[in-house]
């Protein structure tokens, strides 16, 4: 068996583990032991690439395997990793992680809600190790499909409406991804060869650029409703609002990276062309998406959507680096997608715990926490000043190294959108500082408050790994930028082609 495999194969045996167990103390145990391997198994996938590398093995792919699903349509179960996949791995693992002991205290209904939570785990794992487009397209399918029942039954508020909303939105992009993937099927055939999901054979291929100008949009849009590109955003605050807290964390973290991991590895590398061509349109959209959502999260009085609108501006920018078409902006992409999955798992953790204690998320209702929950207002200051991309944190790396490589494109085009989303950088400052200072600094406004406490044990747990990841990311990025930079050269060397 592949060894990339094991990243589906942990969280199906943790499933299996959780059906004889009878108490939430056993639960837990078996949700602790399973999130635990993922994490050593990523933290031993990462030594082991970067072994492979600084040993010589230059291959775009590590780690490959390919088994016959459907060989009438040649459709493989095909897996193998490159740097952006091992990143977005480890990624996902940190938050499985976190968000387990986020949600050590999950009622009612535990074993069913860790059950669905590890089938949401399947089909992100799935989804980046996959290197056939039907076999990522299943894994992206399982990914989904959790999310309306981890919403509608353990969300709070509106949470049917926001799981209908949710799933019926994300279907709909997946619809367009679909026909998207299908333009390319069955039209990247090569002489005397046939069809071929395989993304890496599919890039030995050409796509016509009448066809391309077709699909490439599609594709684009399918993958950029789950990284919620304007105006196909509002499935996306509504459901974080909704989510409970490790759905939350999952969801924001690591499921909407998706979204920009497939505009990698889909719409831009096997349709350079029709990239290069009608980028223009989806930088107008993702650059209304960075700036729209930091001014919607200045307006709401709810923490979690504060938090829901500034995925929304962060997740713009991930698509709107990609779309510079450079690897400096695509780089910065990268360490995006890493940093946002991780300082909005602290968010969404520390915003879950607030709500816990008080009951409300209504910043007009909190003041005063830092003499009350001094660990819970650290972290949360934390958060809020990597969000606001204070040097060391992780937040700076990232945006600076997007906005030096959007600013490299010499149009006044790119231009001017570049300093359109430089903008967001004091709106989000705005709005951080805002919410900091309102519920964190004063005298108290709820008398009941006082007696509140501060985080357990099982609670630090979570936010302490996050913490120094983000540090990690903030204060040493060149091994991440490292790994993104190797892995994008193909798709540049593409691109420089086209151009």
């Amino acid at each position: 068996m592949n060894f990339l495999s094991v990243f589906v194969l942990i969280p199906l045996l943790t499933m299996a583990a959780l059906l004889p167990c009878r108490n939430i103390k056993q639960l837990r145990g078996v949700m602790v032991a399973g999130s635990t391997i993922l994490l050593l198994a990523a933290i031993w996938l990462v030594a082991a690439f970067v072994g492979e590398r600084n040993g010589g093995n230059t291959a775009q792919m590590l780690f490959t395997a390919s088994v016959t699903w459907f060989a009438p349509l040649n459709i493989c179960y095909a897996a193998g990793v490159d740097g952006i996949s091992v990143a977005m791995i480890l990624l996902s693992a940190v938050i499985v992680f976190t968000g387990v002991f986020a949600s050590w205290n999950m009622q009612p209904q535990t074993k069913e809600f860790f059950m669905w939570l590890m089938l949401l785990s399947i089909g992100v794992f799935g989804f980046f190790i996959s290197i056939d487009l039907f076999t990522m397209f299943m894994y992206y399918e399982i990914a989904l499909i959790p999310m309306y029942l981890l919403i509608g039954v353990w969300g709070s508020g509106r949470k049917e409406y926001s799981a209908m909303k949710l799933t019926l939105m994300l279907m709909a992009g997946s619809a367009f991804l679909l026909i998207g993937i299908l333009g390319i099927y069955f039209n990247a055939e090569a002489d005397g060869q046939g069809l071929s999901m395989n993304i890496l054979e599919l890039a030995q291929r050409h796509i016509p650029i009448e066809m391309q100008r077709v699909f490439f949009p599609l594709t684009f849009l399918g993958f950029g409703v789950l990284g919620a590109l304007f105006p196909f955003h509002t499935w996306s605050p509504d459901g974080h609002a909704s989510a409970p807290t490790a759905v939350s964390m999952l969801h924001a973290g690591v499921l909407m990276k998706l979204g920009g991991y497939g505009c990698f590895r889909v719409a831009i590398y096997l349709m350079p062309e029709a990239a290069s061509e009608l980028s223009w349109i989806f930088i107008i959209l993702t650059g209304i998406s960075v700036v729209y959502g930091a001014f919607s999260a200045i307006v709401q009085t709810d923490l979690k959507y504060i938090n829901a609108y500034s995925s929304v501006s962060h997740c713009g920018l991930v698509l709107f680096a990609i779309l510079m078409l450079n690897k400096t902006a695509m780089t910065g992409a990268v360490l995006q997608m890493i940093s946002h999955g991780l300082m909005t798992a602290l968010f969404f953790a520390l915003i879950g715990m607030i709500y816990g204690r008080t009951h409300t998320r209504d910043i007009r209702e909190l003041q005063g926490l830092m003499k009350i929950m001094p660990f819970l207002s650290v972290c949360y200051v934390v958060a809020g000043l990597a969000s606001l991309g204070l040097p060391g944190l992780s937040g700076f790396a990232a945006e600076m190294t997007i906005f030096f490589g959007a600013f490299q494109n010499p149009d006044t085009f790119h231009r001017v959108f570049t300093i359109i989303a430089c903008s967001s950088i004091v709106i989000t400052a705005v709005y951080i500082l805002r919410v900091v200072g309102k519920i964190l600094y004063g005298p108290a406004v709820n008398s009941e408050h006082l007696q509140l406490t501060d985080a357990t044990w099982y609670e630090k747990i979570s936010l302490i790994t996050l913490i120094i990841a983000i540090l990690g990311v903030g204060c040493l990025p060149f091994w991440l930028s490292g790994l993104a930079n190797e892995s994008l050269a193909p798709i540049i060397d593409r691109l420089a082609a086209t151009i």
